[in-house]
């Protein structure tokens, strides 16, 4: 019998189809493999960056709040006008941070660029970076201090002013004696010579206009001016605090009845104005000798201020008490002794003549 006529079979094993069975299955597998690694790679590849971003945020965030590795405080100024980036900058030459890039970023994620402030800064040992970020914000600047002691002449207190090294800028005009409150003034790097002279007539403004409010009745003076000048002969009378009322009160009923103030230090001051000192005691010539500060030539008070008083002397000719004292004299111990009388005072005088005579002969020759 021949072939023809009978049925044809399904080929096994895709016997027919050209390609083996086994190698349609491999292809299938190797497609399933490369889907599954793609799908891997595209959710991975995200998952590293974060991972990565996110362990260099910690460290960042590590090196940010640790101790700093500078073993003293150092001092860094920081001029008006530097950016973040200056200032990160020179943190990081000066040893103060360890890496100006990660401080840079720190002041950027707390939103603080724009509030670092200029300024002459102590950061203290092992400040960490948040730390210095904090000072620069706060604006905690060193504060340098000028005193003007009580009864300096203004020109004495320029003298003061042009010394400080750390005030800057030329000296302005002498001011006009009295219209300087003597106080200790703070300021930082960079204030003016002439700044500062300012704030001190502004803070004499201030307490006058404040004192003479409440000032009391019937004083032999009418204006804020008589009032300085009264304060500042009773300011370089006394050395000692408490006798400041007593000595005003001395020179407010001299002038009350009338009486010269016979001054000693009015007389110095007609002789070497604003230097201060005489350096030597007053001549008997001197004494009689007729000038505008002379009070014991002329009548009431001198015509400017002799120093610049504090407030416990202005205060206290605003306020004298009710004393029926009219003299004083040195008592050698520093203070002053008080007379109601003239003979008292005499006497007084007397005394203190003796203790000088002493004190001269117990002095090597």
């Amino acid at each position: 019998m021949t072939d023809e006529g009978k049925t044809p079979q399904a080929p096994e094993d895709g016997a027919g189809s050209g390609v083996p069975s086994g190698e349609k299955a491999g292809r299938s597998r190797s497609r399933s493999r490369l889907v599954r690694f793609l799908l891997i790679v595209v959710v991975a590849l995200p998952l590293a960056a974060l991972l990565a971003a996110g362990g260099a945020f910690l460290y960042g965030k590590y090196l940010f709040e640790s101790e700093g590795t500078h073993s003293e405080a150092e001092i860094v100024l920081l001029e008006q006008g530097m950016g973040v980036r200056a200032i990160a900058v020179r943190l990081e030459r000066e040893g103060l941070i360890s890496n100006a890039n990660v401080f840079l970023a720190g002041v950027r994620f707390h939103q603080a660029e724009r509030s670092l402030k200029a300024g002459e800064y102590e950061i203290p040992a092992h400040a960490s970076m948040a730390a210095i970020m904090g000072i620069l914000r706060e604006g905690r600047s060193i504060l340098h201090r000028i005193t003007i002691p009580e009864g300096l002449t203004s020109q004495q207190a320029m003298q003061l002013v042009e010394a400080h090294p750390v005030l800057v800028g030329d000296m302005p005009d002498t001011p006009p004696e009295g219209s300087l409150l003597p106080e200790t003034y703070s300021f930082t790097r960079g204030m003016t010579r002439a700044q500062i002279v300012a704030d001190m007539q502004i803070a004499a403004t201030r307490v006058m206009d404040e004192l003479w409010a409440g000032r009391a009745d019937n004083l032999p003076f009418k204006t804020r001016e008589e009032a300085i000048i009264l304060a500042s002969i009773v300011e370089k009378e006394t050395g000692v605090a408490s006798e400041r009322p007593r000595v005003a009160a001395v020179f407010v009923n001299r002038l009350r009845a009338p009486m010269r103030l016979q001054s000693d230090p009015t007389i110095i001051y007609g002789l070497v104005g604003g230097q201060g000192a005489l350096g030597r005691p007053i001549r008997r010539s001197e004494l009689d000798q007729i000038t505008p500060y002379n009070t014991y030539q002329i009548d009431g008070l001198p015509p400017t201020p002799i120093c610049n008083p504090g407030r416990a002397s202005i205060e206290a000719v605003l306020n004298p008490p009710e004393t029926d004292e009219y003299y004083f004299v040195a008592d050698g111990t520093g203070g002053h002794a008080f007379s109601r009388t003239l003979s008292e005072h005499q006497a007084r005088v007397r005394e203190w003549r003796e203790i000088e005579r002493r004190q001269g002969a117990a002095q090597p020759q």
